[in-house]
């Protein structure tokens, strides 16, 4: 198995990526708590705080609770 580089050891273009992934999954992870917040519990489904501590698990649960955990509104015709 290979050794895990150090932030010293990494090349300035994989110093770049791991930054701009990090920024992703946070900005990720705000979106999701912030609509978890914001939405009525009518309309999301499950339990707010199940979404809300799944939402932590990287890139996985923000985008679960964006794909899975939003009840779709309803439009009047």
């Amino acid at each position: 198995m290979a050794k895990k580089k150090t932030w010293k050891e990494m090349t300035p273009s994989a110093k770049a990526g791991t930054i701009v992934v990090g920024i992703v999954q946070m900005s990720l992870l705000v979106a999701a708590q912030r609509d978890i917040s914001k939405r009525p519990a009518a309309m999301i489904n499950g339990p707010k705080a199940a979404w809300r501590a799944a939402s932590f698990i990287n890139f996985i649960g923000p985008m679960g609770y964006f794909i899975f955990g939003r009840k779709k509104p309803v439009t009047a015709m």
